[in-house]
């Protein structure tokens, strides 16, 4: 199987709302042959005894509450796709699809209800499990204390500060991961990929690339003498046939095959390798509620704190956001296009900018929120934050023709309206 293949199956496993609860479910069946045989070898307590009637109520009553409660899941499954494509963003989901505990959850129901079913063909007038019939009690109580923790993490997790938190420290856990990549711009030896590349590799199909088997490809390219150069930044969508690697230096028709094989291309973007997505989700929770039919800049404003906090983790450091990663022996092997520090500030701005222009609350936070980034950026990165700034002058100017509101709207204040800084209002308004 090739790295884009193994990629692709363990994104499915990821993804998939049934596979694990299918493992769940198998492991029940084999834990009620199991208890069987356990059983047939030692003697229980008479008051763990059942008899053959109270057997069949209680494994009949479990088993109808394992069917009831997956449904439930279910049920609050299709209540958090309708939440979360109306009032946070599409895009949320892939990442939804994920979560463990909703798996387990589902599995650990299944799982019961395999266990249960198994255990009643072995029930009879003179031989009941006896042993079984506790554990399917105990695993009951404890799957109603897992339905309420998975309950209570929905409930809080969905609101979207808290998928906006959890979409930050994401983004900035990838960005900090990525040590693949060379941070010291200009460093290995780059005169091999120099010129016009020897040969091209076609994308097999179209696709958004997800993943670059960025060990797999430099250790290639170090045993066959090569530079890949690949011409696109992770998470753009290119279509099949298009150049998807340059290759410096003699490649066989089989080596262009097997560098192909180590970019993963999917039908949308995924945040493995691409902490600008969630950027992109955070981007669009705000101008979603920023949108006339939600109007809830409040909403928006809290989300600028986690994009702030997201810009200035990344925009502080000294990652050269230079795509280069070196072999053993120090020479280039791999030139990866990254995006620059004004990318990912455009990305977390722009577009807030533009759809709350007209409202004071999140012109003040988005202001708060830059100066904050003017102040803790690396010196070189300052005059971007500068240019938003005077784009945020310029939009606030058109938006609000009286002196007032304009001179409100143009305070800095890290609450959108509530904290203005010591100062700015009697300056503002005098």
């Amino acid at each position: 199987m090739s790295w884009a293949a193994g990629f692709r199956t363990r994104q499915f496993i990821r993804q998939s709302l049934w596979v694990v609860p299918l493992i769940g479910g198998l492991v029940g069946a084999v834990l009620a042959d199991v208890d069987v045989w356990i059983e047939g070898r030692i003697s229980m307590p008479p008051e763990w005894s059942y008899s053959a009637g109270t057997a069949n109520s209680v494994l009949s009553a479990a088993a109808a509450a394992m069917v009831g409660l997956i449904g439930f899941v279910v049920t609050i499954g299709v209540l958090v796709v309708q939440m979360a494509t109306g009032t946070l963003s599409p895009r949320f989901m892939r990442l939804w699809y994920r979560d463990r505990l909703q798996r387990f959850v589902l599995a650990a129901f299944t799982a019961t209800f395999t266990f249960t079913f198994a255990l009643l063909r072995h029930v009879e007038a003179d031989s009941v499990p006896n042993l079984g019939i506790t554990l399917v009690g105990l695993a009951v109580g404890a799957d109603l204390i897992l339905l309420l923790l998975y309950f209570d993490r929905f409930v809080h997790a969905l609101r979207p500060v808290a998928v906006a938190a959890a979409m930050a420290e994401a983004g900035i856990a990838i960005e900090a991961e990525e040590d693949g990549l060379s941070t010291a711009a200009g460093s290995g030896d780059q005169s091999d990929r120099r010129g016009t590349p020897g040969a091209r590799v076609p994308a097999p199909r179209s696709g958004a690339i997800q993943d670059v088997d960025i060990t797999g490809l430099v250790r290639f390219a170090a045993a066959h003498g090569l530079v890949c150069v690949v011409p696109h930044t992770i998470g753009d969508f290119v279509t099949a046939g298009s150049v998807l690697i340059e290759v410096h230096g003699p490649a066989s028709e089989t080596d262009l095959r097997r560098l192909a094989s180590m970019v993963a291309l999917g039908r949308e973007r995924t945040i493995d390798q691409d902490p600008a997505f969630a950027l992109r989700i955070l981007v669009d929770i705000a101008i979603r509620a920023l949108s006339p039919a939600v109007n809830d800049p409040t909403t928006a404003s809290q989300v600028l704190d986690h994009i702030g906090d997201f810009l200035l983790r990344i925009g502080s450091s000294d990652r050269a956001f230079r795509g280069t990663a070196l072999d053993t022996d120090g020479r280039v092997r791999l030139v990866l296009r990254t995006r620059a520090w004004a990318d990912y500030l455009d990305l977390g701005v722009t577009e807030i900018r533009n759809y709350g222009a007209t409202s004071p609350q999140i012109c003040r936070r988005l202001r708060a929120m830059l100066e904050d980034l003017r102040a803790g950026v690396l010196p070189a990165r300052r005059a971007a934050v500068q240019d938003q700034l005077d784009a945020l002058d310029r939009a606030t100017d058109a938006a609000f023709a009286d002196p007032f509101n304009r001179a409100v709207a143009r305070m800095s204040d890290r609450q959108g309206i509530g904290t203005t800084r010591p100062g700015e209002t009697s300056d503002a308004r005098r």
